[in-house]
């Protein structure tokens, strides 16, 4: 039987990105129509009325992705245990449903986290579930079937709501994704040529279709953005990023052939790539826990990217700030499992102290910009997400 070669992945991704991006524009005028469009505001940022049902069009790339990989004959091993592909299926219809209907009737916090549940409740049981945990000096433990439909559903909240909190400007969500995914993608196949994966494992093939559902969509959503992915398209590509790491990171009970640092578990691998959006929502929730009166799900305006932009940056480079900072942390993870050295330290240090300086003493900041990107800052989208 033959097996899926790096082309069939290219093939799979190529046909996500392009059918997104053919539906994104009808997208945009069926989101006038049935009323999912962000107005303008003094909170947010753009100054005409945006559709928001951009990830109808991701849903459709999800989609076509499948039905592409399950068409070439390649993949048959992955769809030979059909419960994981239609678990993820069904699970992203849920929790897409959950996202656009607070695109178009805004829905309570509690709603939203039950639907994110149910969705972390039908992939677990569909056999998309983390099975085993390594734990650092002792080796992997092989959770029981209830705390695995818990660790299952937590990772799934964790990262719905990274991507969500971090879909704050033009772009940014979509590239950070699409950069993390994409390396996951690599480090994915990586394992599988070291032997650790079997070829019925679906985290490359889930990971690549959700790459390029993320490059199809970033066209019409740079700034000035022609049409937000809503939320969504936010909690569809956390659902898709929480399958392809759980199927690869939560299924593997050996450790990476040539992994020079211990503790990097499997589940740790996709934490860094997203370290970016995680960092985000770690201290959304300290900073909201630490404060009198204010409740986890209640927005505000200290998000990172609001942040860098108070520091002086425009939108653009606000984004491509974001942008390097999640290449560096993916490029020291793949440096790391491709080559088994941890020689990438030196290195990535280096470009951490090069980006920190661009960051914080850019040339480019005068007075002028600064005061300008402080009040776009202040009335940038306050996001009313758990």
């Amino acid at each position: 039987m033959a097996m899926a070669s790096m082309d069939d992945f290219l093939i799979v991704g190529a046909v996500a990105a392009v059918v997104t991006l053919l539906l994104t524009p009808l997208t945009r005028i069926l989101a006038f129509r049935v009323g999912a469009v962000a107005s303008p505001s003094a909170r947010k940022v753009h100054v005409a009325p945006t559709p928001s049902l951009g990830g109808l069009a991701m849903l459709g790339g999800v989609g076509a992705g499948l039905l592409t990989a399950w068409t070439l004959g390649t993949f048959d091993p992955v769809f030979r245990s059909f419960t994981d592909i239609a678990g993820v299926v069904v699970a992203a219809l849920i929790i897409f449903s959950v996202g656009v209907a607070d695109d178009i009737r805004e829905v309570s916090a509690p709603a939203k986290v039950a639907g994110i549940v149910l969705a972390g409740v039908v992939l677990a049981l569909a056999g998309v579930s983390v099975l085993w945990f390594r734990v650092p000096f002792t080796g992997f433990v092989q959770l029981s079937s209830d705390l695995s439909v818990v660790v299952t559903v937590v990772w799934l909240l964790v990262m719905a709501n990274a991507v969500n909190l971090i879909d704050g400007l033009d772009g940014l969500a979509g590239g950070i994704v699409a950069i993390a995914s994409g390396s996951f993608f690599v480090y994915a196949t990586q394992l599988a040529e070291d032997g650790v994966l079997f070829d019925s494992n679906p985290g490359a093939l889930l990971a690549v279709i959700t790459a390029g559902v993320c490059l199809g969509f970033l066209p019409l959503n740079m700034h000035p953005a022609k049409t937000f992915m809503g939320d969504g398209g936010a909690l569809l590509l956390g659902l898709m990023l929480a399958a392809s790491t759980v199927s690869v990171g939560g299924r593997i009970d050996q450790a990476v052939d040539g992994q020079v640092f211990f503790f990097f578990a499997p589940l740790v691998i996709p934490l860094l790539l997203l370290g970016v959006p995680l960092a985000d929502l770690t201290l959304a929730v300290l900073r909201r826990a630490t404060r009198k009166g204010v409740g986890i799900a209640d927005a505000d305006k200290e998000h990172l990217h609001h942040r860098l932009m108070r520091l002086g940056h425009g939108h653009r480079r606000t984004v491509l700030i974001l942008w390097l900072w999640t290449a560096l942390l993916c490029g020291v993870v793949l440096y790391t499992t491709i080559t088994g050295s941890g020689a990438a330290a030196l290195p990535f240090a280096g470009g951490a102290l090069a980006l920190a300086l661009y960051t914080i003493f850019h040339p480019g900041i005068g007075t002028t910009e600064r005061a300008e990107n402080s009040e776009a800052a202040e009335a940038s989208p306050v996001e009313t997400r758990t």
